[in-house]
């Protein structure tokens, strides 16, 4: 694509907006990403506005309450009180200097991107386009949705006569195009938001200019690349790192088990070398919206230029996997203890794909759930961050949460999330049997723990 750089005037006035904390802010999509960048942005003093399409966010957010676990509602009350507001009207968009987008990119049944939330999103944005807008996406996608994907809707749906070429407004003459992967890590206390560096491509040097001033603003490093596609492959490979190292942990738990080995002292053990190791953990599975989806979507781009991708596969093959030997090590476990996993009654406790956060985002524990009952397992779950668990795009449980009480009721307990709130060593003692997936009992001596 060739790109004619826009108008100075048009690239020096947004930059002049955002340094004067003047650019009204809007942010597509207000889950686990958009709602806290909304607030760093308010934070920061820049006007703000919220899209989404839930209108039970937007209400919870104007009557001041919060939908997330981890944000209270004393954030966005005071969030409210400097102007942040939310709405479903996307005609307001016209009203905004920059427009971030941060919606969903999962997978669909065959297992291929699905980028109906970012098409329709951007037929959205689309007819209320204007003369410097900069339209940054933050979806995590395969490199080249933002100018095979994003930029031609935008240019063929804008209805606002900007002067184009194409019947349309044009990217990189009249407004500025940029992709900037979210870096979220939900429940992470350690490392402060404004801390993560953000990468930016832009589609020009003044589109890349703009976004690394616009977040610049709220981060303290910003990391620029030559394009959109670098930008996104860069969160790719992020996270095909840690699904390909968590696939290779997790083969090496099952083949210790097997070995009589205990793979976390083993883990424990290398990671005293101070250089050439960093340790990675097993688990039942992946979950989160970032590392079971992602690098599928390499994957499928990959097979454009005749490419097979085989470490992302294979580690998406052995990951998928582990919720099937989560269900044979409670049968097993049930076995020695003389009943069948048919009929036997199982409290999974942990619904979240990881520890003290509200997000059932592919979380194996859903899978996990789904697979005892085809057995015949009489299921039951404990979740302090969910009262109830309905219909998702890939599970219908229909389940409410039980209190944790008279454990020895149950043949098994079966430990899938580690959260903190949870008292290990009288769930043990309590309890006739527990199976645990996350080492959650390490240091417990007791002949009823299977560590799986």
């Amino acid at each position: 694509m060739t790109i004619q750089s826009a108008p100075a005037t048009l690239c020096s006035e947004l930059k002049s907006r955002i340094d004067l904390r003047q650019a009204r802010v809007a942010i597509i999509g207000l889950g686990y990403v958009g709602l806290p960048l909304a607030l760093l942005y308010t934070e920061q003093k820049f006007p703000v506005t919220g899209f989404d399409i839930d209108q039970r966010k937007v209400s919870t957010l104007a009557q001041g309450g919060s939908y997330i676990f981890r944000i209270p509602a004393t954030e966005i009350q005071e969030a409210r009180s400097k102007g942040f507001e939310a709405t479903s009207d996307y005609a307001r968009l016209t009203q905004a200097d920059a427009i971030i987008i941060c919606v969903p990119t999962p997978l669909n049944a065959y297992h291929e991107p699905d980028l109906s939330y970012i098409t329709n999103t951007a037929q959205a944005i689309a007819p209320h386009l204007r003369a410097g807008h900069l339209v940054i996406l933050e979806s995590t996608t395969y490199p080249g949705t933002t100018e095979e994907v994003m930029i031609p809707i935008l240019e063929k749906g804008n209805k606002h006569g900007l002067k184009a070429a194409r019947n349309g407004a044009s990217a990189g003459q009249e407004f500025f195009v940029a992709f900037s992967p979210e870096r979220e890590d939900p429940g992470n206390q350690t490392v402060a938001r404004r801390d993560i560096p953000k990468v930016v491509g832009g589609l020009d040097s003044q589109a890349s200019d703009l976004a690394a001033a616009l977040y610049g603003a709220i981060f303290n490093r910003v990391v620029r690349v030559s394009s959109p596609a670098a930008a996104e492959m860069t969160k790719l490979l992020e996270n095909i790192y840690r699904c390909v190292n968590i696939a290779l942990v997790n083969e090496l738990k099952l083949l210790s088990l097997r070995m009589g080995l205990d793979i976390w002292e083993v883990i424990e053990a290398a990671s005293t070398k101070p250089f050439g190791f960093h340790p990675f953990y097993p688990g039942p599975g992946l979950g989160g919206h970032c590392i079971p989806v992602d690098p599928f979507y390499l994957s499928w781009k990959a097979k454009e230029w005749d490419f097979r991708t085989r470490f992302i596969e294979l580690a998406g093959e052995i990951n998928s996997n582990m919720p099937y030997h989560v269900l044979d090590s409670v049968a097993k476990a049930l076995n020695q203890h003389k009943k069948a996993l048919n009929g036997a009654k199982v409290l999974v406790l942990g619904l979240a794909y990881k520890k003290d956060i509200d997000d059932l985002r592919e979380s194996p524990s859903l899978t996990i759930i789904e697979l005892l009952q085809k057995e015949g397992a009489l299921v039951s779950y404990n979740d302090p961050y969910f009262p109830t668990v309905g219909k998702g795009r890939k599970y219908d449980l229909q389940m409410k949460c039980t209190p944790l009480e008279n454990l020895a009721q149950y043949d098994c307990v079966l430990i899938v999330t580690d959260h903190s709130d949870y008292d290990y060593e009288r769930i043990v003692r309590e309890s006739q049997l527990v199976v645990d997936t996350r080492n959650a009992t390490r240091g417990i001596r007791s002949p009823n723990i299977v560590h799986c």
